[in-house]
């Protein structure tokens, strides 16, 4: 069967039923991050449905993996991980290509949801609803059922698929770091996909994104005699003002074409402040967190100094500040890699209503699990639904028809991809 016979097969053999139903049934587990068990389940039983070989729920040793000098670092506490694996077999031998999308989860917020619960999956109007959706349910039910065509239309790919759901992505990526751990030197994979809703733009460069913690130390006072002391604050303001000519610098030239067409490629953000205990005290300290940005083609440890720098600087030795939480590096991938092509012209191939303009090779100024597989040596590149936007937000949503479109893309590459 030749490979545009096989792609006919494999499309005309997706179950889009199955396919929304199963995406309502992930999304309708609740899998805040550190607590995938559940989902992952769930998951493994919707593979075995589907017909897919050698599925397994895979735990792992923490303590091996806290104490991996390449440890990707954690913001939530945890008692065990988990990731689900399945596989498609193909007519070669070598590596397999592997569709990875991660099954956890950000809290559902506090404010109220369009249609009560954050975990309902209702369609309405053409959108399917939950946290969860966009971010990357969709992207995993997608790839899931895409394979599930394949093995449907009896097509036997050039190369072996392998798919991942793996956890703990949202708060630095120890799923797919535990999947990959081991293998070096020999690349597990011939190529990935990674599933992240980038609006059907094949994404070949991603920021990386580090998480810090300040403290900034004044020395306290009555505020009636606020000159006694030195406000924390005060103390703050320069280093927050440095933080930003830090951003504006690391935004000026930028030097990677697909970056560049960004209008932020590197944001440098402080997203919490706590300060003072009284309002009739001068504050004796302050604690900051934000993200800096790792550029593509920097180290993280190149990034880091960038940062400790400007703040010892503005902070004149009145500042602490540690790397905290998760620690993504950044990814590229070339733009004419194979794999590249393939999910370009696959997504291209789906132009139309639903998905007017698909195909685009871009770069992206957020982390994600990609730049752990170009670590391993995997070239990846990221694709899936639109929903960035509302990723994370209340009523987060994914565009059904859009769902759909993206396992139609996949199905393109996996009957497409040689290696």
């Amino acid at each position: 069967m030749t490979d545009r016979a096989s792609v006919a097969a494999a499309l005309a053999a997706l179950d889009e039923p199955a396919l929304i139903a199963d995406l309502q049934a992930l999304v309708a587990v609740p899998s805040v991050t550190g607590d995938e068990r559940r989902v992952v389940e769930v998951a493994a039983a919707q593979a075995r449905m589907a017909g897919l070989g050698d599925v397994e729920v895979l735990g792992y040793d923490l303590g091996e993996l806290r104490a991996d000098p390449d440890y990707p670092g954690e913001e939530v506490s945890r008692d065990e991980l988990v990731n689900l694996r399945a596989r498609l077999p193909g007519r070669d031998s070598g590596p397999p290509l592997a569709l990875c999308a991660h099954l956890d989860v950000v809290g559902p917020g506090t404010v109220a949801w369009r249609h009560g619960s954050p975990w309902s999956g209702t369609i309405d109007d053409g959108r399917l609803y939950g946290r969860g959706s966009a971010d990357m349910k969709a992207g995993f039910a997608a790839a899931l059922h895409a394979m599930a065509a394949v093995v449907a239309a009896e097509v036997v790919p050039a190369r072996g698929v392998e798919l991942l759901g793996v956890s703990s992505e949202e708060d630095g990526g120890l799923g797919a770091f535990a999947a990959l751990r081991g293998t070096a030197p020999h690349p597990p994979y011939t190529g990935c996909v990674i599933t992240e809703p980038t609006g059907f733009d094949v994404v070949c460069a991603q920021a990386g994104a580090l998480t810090f913690t300040g403290v900034v130390h004044g020395r306290a006072a009555h505020a009636a005699q606020r000159l006694e002391g030195a406000s924390a604050i005060d103390r703050y303001l320069p280093v927050h003002a440095a933080l930003h000519a830090l951003e504006v610098r690391l935004n000026t030239e930028v030097e990677h074409e697909l970056m560049r067409a960004l209008a932020l490629p590197y944001p440098v953000s402080v997203g919490r402040l706590r300060a003072g205990a009284w309002s009739s005290s001068v504050p004796d300290r302050l604690e900051f967190e934000g993200r800096a940005p790792v550029l593509v083609d920097q180290s993280v440890a190149e990034a880091r100094a960038a940062v400790e720098a400007v703040v010892r600087e503005a902070g004149q030795g009145h500042v602490e500040l540690r790397w905290s939480g998760g620690q993504f590096a950044s990814a590229a991938t070339p733009e004419d890699h194979p794999l590249a092509s393939v999910l370009r012209d696959a997504a291209r191939a789906q132009a139309g209503a639903v998905v007017p303009t698909p195909g685009r090779l871009a770069g992206v100024p957020w982390g994600a699990d990609m730049r752990l597989f170009t670590a391993a040596g995997v070239p990846t590149v990221m694709c899936g639904t639109s929903g960035i936007r509302v990723a994370h937000a209340v009523d987060e949503h994914v565009v059904v028809g859009e769902v759909i479109a993206l396992a139609r893309v996949l199905i393109d590459a996996i009957c497409r991809f040689s290696g």
